[in-house]
């Protein structure tokens, strides 16, 4: 049995792009292009990087609402890819998602109550009394009321739909738990409520987090590890306070040198990057980050660098896909 319960190998998602008076393929998008990571039971993995880079298509792809275009997804030791619809159907049990906009991820006709109480509908669990007792033990988990079981999610604020969103994530007790930047879309102060539930629940529960964001800040807050990637590709990959003490990729340094520091006489070099991310249909030859990156030479213009441990070194602890990494 591995000590990992899920495993990406060499994981891509290419999207076709049809055009043309016949409306043929006429190309692919390369939204994830060779995504590889594990996750041990009980910790978090933080998965960051700017918006386009390909973060919520490789969760989205992880619990099969996007079909991969290749690689392994191995989840408790068992190949994903392989499995057939009913037993990926049984898998998903132990296999959650909190999505970004907790409103559009509610439907607006429906009840609170009937919200929490669908996943044990589908799944056939529980009589009509055990499923609501379930509901309320749900909301109480995520420190809401009863009362709400007959409203509507356009009654709530954002940081209440996503409690919600949370609640639901969590009713069939799930091992992993992918959360698709939870805080991006609410005031400051109502993110660190829902990180410190996240945690709380998390403690509880076991669970296991894939935490995708954008903001390191916050990543490093509730990450034990960390991946950050650029243009479908992971460029570095470390514990949560390596990347930040030691970041060696350039685009890594980048990101942290942008974090704003609570101190007003603090000062911090920035490393402010030049251009636009390319477009992921036709991403630049060699390194992709070459187009952007201060110290690029000749050599990252023609030739992809490996995700890897500084030359030398047997620690993969710590890996990078630079060619200047260390220098």
């Amino acid at each position: 049995m591995s000590e990992f319960l899920l495993e990406l190998n060499n994981f891509k998602i290419h999207f076709p792009v049809y055009g043309g008076i016949l409306w043929r393929r006429i190309g692919k998008i390369y939204a994830v292009d060779g995504v590889s990571f594990k996750i041990k039971p009980g910790e978090t993995l933080g998965l960051v990087g700017e918006s386009g880079c390909g973060k919520t298509t490789v969760g989205r792809g992880i619990i099969r609402l996007f079909r991969p275009t290749a690689g392994e997804v191995i989840f408790k030791g068992k190949n994903m890819s392989a499995l057939p619809k009913k037993e990926i159907r049984e898998i998903r049990r132990d296999m959650q998602m909190i999505f970004q906009d907790p409103f559009e991820s509610l439907n607006s006709r429906h009840t609170i109550g009937y919200i929490l109480e669908e996943p044990f509908l589908i799944h056939a669990i529980g009589t009509l009394k055990e499923r609501r007792a379930k509901v309320k033990d749900l909301l109480e988990r995520v420190g809401m009321q009863e009362q709400v079981l007959t409203q509507f999610p356009h009654e709530f604020s954002g940081g209440q739909r996503q409690r919600i969103g949370i609640a639901r994530a969590i009713a069939l007790n799930p091992e992993l738990v992918i959360c698709d930047e939870p805080v991006s879309a609410l005031d400051v102060s109502i993110q660190s409520q829902i990180l410190n539930l996240l945690l709380e629940l998390q403690e509880e529960m076991n669970l296991t987090y894939l935490f995708i964001a954008h903001d390191l800040a916050v990543v490093k807050h509730i990450s034990d590890r960390i991946a950050v990637m650029y243009l479908g590709k992971i460029v570095e990959y470390a514990n949560a306070d390596t990347i930040y003490e030691h970041p060696l990729h350039p685009y890594t340094r980048a990101l942290i040198s942008s974090i704003p520091i609570p101190d007003p006489l603090a000062k911090r070099e920035r490393e402010v990057l030049v251009g636009d991310v390319p477009s992921p249909r036709h991403p630049p030859p060699g390194c992709r980050f070459h187009t952007r990156c201060p110290i690029a030479i000749d050599r990252c213009r023609h030739e992809a660098p490996l995700l890897g441990p500084l030359p030398g070194e047997t620690d993969d602890s710590h890996t990078v896909a630079c060619h200047r990494a260390g220098e």
